[in-house]
């Protein structure tokens, strides 16, 4: 089974939580508090294993949740990091966020790593908290919550060549004909429905060969298979165009060639410059010859390979020149163009990180905003300390005059995240 676009869950590790302690020794009187930091949640990370090919693992297990950082201990002992959870894909993988449509990674290199979803950093224990004013705190934090976030994946096969053109042109036929591979073949459109892989042997100068799913008029918009055969052709760093010149469905060969170009350029406009090979095939039948004339006058600046995938003629001189044509070529395949950045977030605020938003839900005012769920999530909840320590945060980020101007009161209700309390003038 090929599959080759998956969409799965990814979560980072939640950091431990920090730990409330005090040193109680003999002979050390007033020891003060020793409550020690969380461990750092583990990372999910994709790493590229050429011994894979296809995404079908994927479809089977779509949730990938890494553990989270061991809790702190007494005596100022720091929990245990969380080891990272290692996924391993085939190379071509493109990892894009759900939400945003950002490209995360780009993976094409056997053994590259790329971070998907990181790790909560751990709470603090209350010996962090301590200092002059309050020298025995009964405060902690919780560990950070792990990012998380919805991701699609797309295999886009790495592959030297690509075979494009309509359906039924001959694009299965000259594959079986010059590799190993045994595509299905038959006399109806879309016989062809996942991508076929071949190696072409021209000693130092082989090469892969890809046979993809034939293209209808659009389909950069989706139509016929649309998108799950375009993706393959981004990766190739030849495109070989096969034409149906004896024009056995009745089409013209010409628009034939003009449709094929106009839908790669409409998908990606980068196709437009990738290099092209064009080849008239079925010209064994008596019609090819006098559609060639007449597609050579209307563009006469297309070098056309004329050969026969049923009879072989003319094949091996086409692969020879496509051969010399990769030589030309970097042999490095195309990569998306992923943002440089040192550390992705999923909660990525468009406004200053303090920024909030409060709305009504019926009589509940509900307070949403990056960082103040954030600081909801990490909080010991049960430390009276710690709630008023969370207390002052919010009335310094303004959330309490906020809500007055909006008409709130004493005891009506107030939800951040997941917590609901009552409103105190």
């Amino acid at each position: 089974m090929f599959v080759d676009q998956v969409k799965v869950y990814v979560k980072g590790g939640d950091g431990g939580n920090g730990a409330v302690s005090f040193r109680r020794e003999k002979y050390v009187p007033l020891g003060g508090p020793a409550g020690g930091d969380g461990g750092q949640g583990g990372d999910v990370v994709f790493v590229v294993d050429e011994g894979l090919r296809t995404l079908v693992d994927f479809r089977y297990q779509r949730h990938f949740k890494a553990p989270r950082g061991e809790h702190g201990r007494n005596k100022s002992q720091h929990g245990a990091g969380a080891e990272d959870m290692v996924v391993r894909v085939p190379p071509g993988t493109t990892v894009i966020d759900d939400d945003t449509k950002e490209v995360i990674a780009d993976l094409v290199e056997q053994g590259q790593r790329a971070v998907i979803a990181k790790g909560g950093r751990g709470g603090r224990g209350n010996n962090r908290f301590a200092n002059s004013s309050n020298p025995a705190p009964h405060i902690s934090e919780n560990g950070e919550p792990g990012q998380e976030r919805y991701i699609v994946m797309e295999l886009k096969l790495i592959a030297d060549v690509g075979l494009v053109g309509y359906p039924s042109v001959g694009k299965s036929t000259l594959l079986s004909s010059v590799t190993a591979a045994k595509p299905k073949i038959a006399e109806y459109h879309f016989t062809t429905l996942t991508p076929n892989l071949g190696v072409v042997d021209l000693g130092e100068r082989s090469f892969v060969m890809a046979d993809l799913p034939g293209l209808i008029e659009g389909a950069h918009e989706g139509v016929g298979l649309g998108h799950q055969f375009l993706r393959h052709v981004e990766r190739t760093r030849l495109i070989v165009h096969v034409i149906d010149m004896a024009a056995v469905d009745g089409r013209d060969p010409y628009e034939d060639y003009l449709q094929i170009n106009r839908e790669l350029t409409l998908y990606n406009l980068k196709l437009e410059d990738r290099p092209q090979i064009v080849v008239a095939n079925k010209m064994e039948l008596p019609e090819a010859a006098e559609n060639l004339r007449i597609f050579k006058e209307k563009a006469p600046d297309v070098k056309v390979y004329e050969i026969s995938a049923a009879t072989s003629k003319g094949v091996q001189e086409l692969m020879y020149a496509i051969g010399d044509t990769l030589a030309t070529i970097p042999d490095k395949p195309a990569v998306e163009e992923v943002a440089e950045v040192e550390e992705r977030v999923v909660f990525r605020a468009e406004k200053e990180p303090d920024a909030f938003e409060i709305t009504r839900d019926n009589e509940v005012f509900v307070v949403s905003g990056e960082k103040i769920e954030k600081l909801v999530r990490m909080t010991n909840l049960n430390s009276y300390d710690a709630a008023q320590r969370f207390a002052r945060q919010m009335r310094s980020m303004g959330v309490d005059d906020a809500l007055r101007k909006l008409g709130a009161k004493d005891g009506d209700t107030v939800r951040i995240g997941k917590l609901e309390f009552d409103f105190v003038e």
